[in-house]
């Protein structure tokens, strides 16, 4: 119950799904958890679950992040954990798929992370003692579908490919530096939340060996199984790695 006891985390998009288990996870596991959403009154609730602190964040706006971080420098000192999760999906064939529509999607899949890493990197630089390497996790929820294509999701997949390498080079930059700032990515499969219900019919999900017959274990994930690896990437266990891209999806990206 305390592989994280007394690290100071941050989870964006955190009012739901991934983003509420992981905050809810790391909290069980003894860290101080922040909870930042878009949508302030439920992630006062997730704070309320996981006895944190809610944060308004807009993921897409700089002044929202410096805003974020500030306030949570000043309460604790230091950031050791960031979980980059506040995302959009977007199911529409390249045709009719609008820039606007793709610019929109980029803003918070990609942009968003972005802000994450540069403001959550520069935090974790501010709080290094003296003379010491900087130190701290920054965990980016991606998808299976960063890593490969899929009709009718074209503006999608970019995004979350663009996360994969992203978080790649953040790690790779930090190393060079000396710093101990691991950055990975977890890249769920198809996760039952509120936003990917309404992609499959009700009956999908109470009988997924027919719906999900090309997943290789037959089933979907849960937002508490994805929770697990940002708990696993947040805690010490994980500690010699970086740069990494952890697969929590049933074996899709395997077969």
């Amino acid at each position: 119950m305390d592989r994280v006891a007394n690290k100071i985390c941050l989870v964006t998009g955190a009012a739901a799904g991934i983003g509420r288990a992981s905050a809810l996870a790391l909290a069980a596991e003894g860290a101080t958890v922040y909870v930042s959403d878009i949508d302030a009154l439920r992630a006062r609730s997730v704070a309320s679950a996981a006895g944190g602190h809610a944060l308004e964040l807009d993921v897409t706006r700089e002044d929202h992040w410096r805003a974020a971080i500030d306030t949570l420098l000043a309460r604790e000192g230091r950031l050791d954990v960031l979980v980059n999760n506040a995302g959009r999906f977007l199911l529409e064939p390249l045709a009719t798929t609008r820039l606007e529509d793709f610019r929109a999607l980029s803003a918070v899949n990609v942009d968003g992370v972005f802000l994450g890493c540069r403001h959550g990197v520069e935090a974790m630089r501010r709080c290094a003692p003296a003379g010491e390497p900087a130190r701290g996790s920054i965990i980016n929820i991606a998808s299976y579908l960063g890593n490969i294509g899929m009709a009718r999701a074209t503006a999608y997949c970019a995004t979350k490919g663009a996360v994969r390498v992203l978080t790649k080079s953040v790690a790779v930059e930090c190393g060079s530096r000396g710093e101990f700032i691991r950055v990975n990515s977890v890249h769920p499969g198809i996760t039952r939340t509120a936003m990917t219900e309404r992609l499959f019919p009700s009956e999908a999900w109470e009988a997924p060996g027919e719906t999900f017959a090309r997943v290789p274990m037959g089933t979907w994930c849960t937002p508490e199984d994805v929770a697990h690896a940002v708990v696993f990437l947040a805690s010490e266990e994980s500690a010699f790695m970086t740069g990494a891209e952890l697969p929590v999806d049933a074996g899709m990206t395997a077969a």
